[in-house]
């Protein structure tokens, strides 16, 4: 029965229950981890080849005769251009290959145009108010990256399309001190959506006040499909070519949950112009990146295609820890009315939304049973989401079996916050 439906009586005898089984729950000394998006064993051990692929001299040698331990090629190798520009969507002259991480990618790229602006552009620093637009609920760390500059963040809805684009186009086109926006365009960080064409064409068909305004699009989870048939976004930069509107994005991938999280390899894709500026910045900073890592990556796949075909296996994988997830929720959540969801198509992440206001409790309620998640508003700028609602789930580190045991200390945690919720609510209108 929905909760909403039952009187005083049977909504107390129904929370008194939850409360035995939440305490059998927590004399167990469970010890589970849902809270980042961490690949599990499994996934890494699908890489482990990529590990001796490089076993004589001739195969440190890269297409352009470059002995790959020595110094050189700034942005990365060709044949590494050749295998990760069809990823992001950009050409092999639109990219710059960099170490395993691209949130230290976006890190360098806003600091750089913190420091010394954009394509000639006054440095942000001497703006006065720098404004970033953060649809939400989104990536945390893309929060913490504008915090550290003390850059203010602009809340914007996400809806089943993407971000609300009616608020991105009026605060863009009127207010010279947005300069940018982050966007996790294709299953997105943590709702699951995926941006429609609409969506995008109106990104790329954007009028900034501020010229430097810049769209970080981060395709993180571009090829994480867990289903057979994914829905694909269009391409931002070819959209953007269209309105002669290059310049206005960066676009960014890596392999960090393809292969190794911790040895993977960064990319980040533009116009020839913003390539060329920026490469002139990153070769103060260093000589040039982990290029045997790179010639390993394009060894170990072969082409784009190879690296599809790995993904393949990575669904194999993650598609039953999602189901699990997605089953728990509708068995036991759902006929309750107390919480709301997406099924996503792809990517790490699954974002539950409770009754307003019991965010913060189910995640205090899961971690003293032994489950950590995400911290509740976490996926809002500054960790404070107005509703107190939304929780990121993340399935795909735990085993399946741990991660079905999580659950039902998740949904467990999820009904007697709920019920406390309620019956609070009855008694403060009596």
């Amino acid at each position: 029965m929905n909760l909403f439906s039952m009187n005083n009586e049977s909504l107390e005898s129904f929370k008194n229950d939850v409360q035995k089984q939440y305490n059998d729950y927590k004399s167990l000394g469970l010890k589970l981890d849902m809270s980042r998006g961490k690949p599990c064993a499994e996934q890494l051990d699908l890489s482990f080849e990529l590990l001796d692929c490089l076993t004589s001299k001739e195969d440190f040698i890269c297409a352009n005769s470059l002995d790959c331990r020595n110094y050189g090629m700034l942005d990365g190798i060709p044949e590494a251009k050749e295998l990760f520009a069809p990823m992001i969507g950009v050409g092999s002259d639109e990219i710059i290959i960099f170490g395993n991480s691209s949130l230290n990618a976006m890190f360098w790229t806003v600091q750089t145009a913190y420091t010394h602006g954009i394509l000639g552009s006054k440095p942000w620093k001497d703006c006065g108010t720098v404004k970033f637009l953060c649809p939400v609920p989104g990536y945390d760390r893309h929060f913490k990256v504008t915090e550290f500059f003390g850059i203010e963040m602009i809340n914007i809805p996400m809806t089943e399309t993407g971000p609300d684009m009616d608020m991105v186009e009026k605060l863009v086109s009127e207010d010279e001190s947005v300069k940018g926006i982050w966007c996790v365009p294709q299953y997105s960080n943590p709702d699951g959506i995926s941006y429609s064409d609409e969506t995008v064409k109106r990104f790329a068909a954007l009028k900034p006040k501020a010229s430097d305004f810049r769209i970080f699009w981060d395709n993180a989870y571009c090829i994480h499909h867990l289903v057979d048939e994914p829905r694909y976004i269009l391409n931002i930069l070819e959209e953007a070519k269209k309105c002669g509107n290059e310049d206005i994005v960066y676009v960014y991938g890596s392999t960090s949950k393809i292969t190794f999280p911790g040895a993977g390899v960064a990319v980040m894709g533009a116009s020839r112009k913003n390539i060329d500026s920026l490469k002139s910045y990153l070769g103060i900073s260093i000589i040039s990146y982990d290029k045997l890592n790179q010639l390993r990556h394009v060894k170990y796949f072969g082409d784009f295609n190879g690296m599809l075909a790995h993904m393949e296996k990575h669904k194999a994988v993650l598609a039953p820890r999602f189901n699990a997830v997605i089953d728990a929720l509708e068995e036991e959540i759902a006929p309750l009315g107390i919480g709301s969801w997406v099924k996503p198509d792809g990517g790490y992440f699954i974002s539950f939304n409770s009754l307003d206001g019991c965010a913060k409790r189910i995640v205090e309620l899961c971690r003293e049973a032994g489950v950590v998640l995400t911290d509740a508003g976490a996926t809002f700028p500054y960790g404070k989401d107005p509703d107190g609602k939304n929780i990121r789930l993340a399935p795909t580190y735990p085993s399946l079996d741990e991660l079905k045991k999580a659950m039902e200390v998740f949904v467990c945690s999820v009904k007697l916050a709920s019920a406390e919720k309620l019956l609070s609510e009855r008694t403060v209108s009596c």
